[in-house]
């Protein structure tokens, strides 16, 4: 039985699959998706950034990465996502006066100069890149709706449940948030967690592994994957394609894989379904990394229907 709560917000919002062919978000009573074109609720991109926060934000919440949220100011304790935004001046050489070129990046992983956070966004698709009023924008948005759904995490978002089941999906939230919920960390290799010293003793042990320069052999190399020469028994490598990372490429650490395994930020990706987890959300389960969606779905059958676990 299903229940008559309101319909979704957005209702004529285009959709961006069908372009001009879809009149609008025409809601369907209980399933997620439009009336009038069949798409997803996805491909009419509904949320607004400020809904979007807030979902994060209740996410992270009683949650060990509370920290990546505030409290919102009259909001009777809702905590709202401190998304890092980053914008990014130019300037453009004339024969005038100068004039910039400004670049608004609607998420960049917090903590890093601005260097740093720049090649991070180099090293992942340029049409992933979330640039504000490009393709890159639209499809982080698609994937917060895609991998994080509301109904997931928030029980009063699920169609008809009863007492004894609001109980049961509460007690599920909170469990995932207690052993699965994560958010990557970007970082020079070595220099993830608890930061440098962890990365010197990372090196050390790489350090004592390591014949003296008087003894050891001539260094070897193997083959890449397009071909290049690559020096052997490199200490870091991308824990999805095997690959060496160079010491001054970020990578991305999980904190419930341990810092002995780093990510090249475009292989960070969910084991179920290889899109990039997004803003670097990620839920831990027998050794690797998953959307929202899919780790919920692995606990729990998903309805084909509605699509509420």
């Amino acid at each position: 039985q299903m229940s008559g709560s309101q319909a979704p917000p957005g209702r004529g919002v285009p959709c961006l699959r069908c372009r001009g062919t879809c009149a609008g978000f025409e809601p369907h009573s209980w399933r997620k998706i439009c009336k009038s074109c069949k798409c997803s609720q996805e491909e009419h991109s509904l949320s607004s950034d400020a809904e979007d926060d807030l979902k994060i934000g209740r996410l992270l919440s009683d949650s060990k990465y509370a920290t990546l949220t505030a409290r919102v100011k009259g909001g009777d304790g809702v905590r709202i996502y401190k998304r890092n935004r980053m914008i990014v001046t130019n300037p453009i050489v004339s024969r005038k006066d100068p004039t910039f070129d400004t670049v608004t990046y609607e998420w960049a992983p917090p903590g890093l100069t601005q260097k740093l956070a720049m090649q991070y966004m180099e090293l992942i698709p340029k049409e992933m890149q979330p640039v504000a009023g490009t393709d890159g924008a639209y499809y982080r948005r698609r994937q917060l709706m895609r991998q994080l759904p509301l109904y997931d995490q928030d029980p009063s978002q699920c169609h008809g449940l009863s007492e004894g089941e609001l109980k049961l999906m509460e007690d599920f939230v909170k469990k995932y948030k207690a052993e699965a919920l994560g958010v990557g960390e970007v970082a020079l290799p070595g220099q993830g967690g608890s930061g440098k010293e962890e990365g010197k003793a990372q090196d050390k042990t790489v350090a004592a592994t390591k014949p003296s320069e008087a003894t050891k052999a001539p260094e070897s190399t193997s083959e890449s994957t397009n071909g290049a020469l690559e020096p052997a028994g490199e200490p870091y490598h991308c824990d999805t394609c095997k690959r060496a990372v160079p010491a001054d490429c970020p990578v991305v650490y999980a904190d419930r894989a341990g810092y002995s395994r780093q990510w090249h930020p475009a292989c960070f990706v969910c084991c179920r379904c290889s899109e990039p987890l997004v803003d670097l959300i990620y839920f831990w389960k027998s050794g690797a990394a998953w959307c929202g969606r899919h780790y919920c779905e692995s606990l729990r059958p998903r309805c084909a229907g509605c699509d509420e676990v």
